[in-house]
């Protein structure tokens, strides 16, 4: 079994920054940050569960539920991870997310 503490750990981390940030931050571009890297963390849960089917799109909830929203997404991502090249991979997902954003 893999472990993916340091996906869930990144992704966490990156949410409390999120819920903690003003509004006036969400609202350039940060919470957009977060939906687009919640929604690429779920195609990747998605391609691994269901191969060959097209990925449903994780719908925007608005700017208050995108930190909640990456972190299911990438707890989701981690159940399902069993190769450590995806998993570095999504890890580094989750830092440049959070880079971008400015959180």
């Amino acid at each position: 079994m893999l472990d993916t503490t340091t996906l869930t750990s990144a992704a966490d981390r990156f949410a409390d920054r999120l819920r903690a940030a003003p509004q006036s931050r969400l609202q350039r571009g940060a919470a957009a940050e977060a939906l687009s890297l919640a929604r690429e963390l779920s195609a990747r849960t998605q391609a691994i569960e269901e191969p060959g089917t097209e990925p449903r799109e994780m719908p925007d909830a608005g700017m208050f539920a995108a930190a909640d929203q990456v972190t299911v997404a990438a707890r989701d991502l981690a159940l399902v991870l069993t190769d450590p090249g995806e998993l570095a991979e999504a890890v580094g997902l989750v830092a440049e997310a959070q880079q971008r954003a400015g959180v």
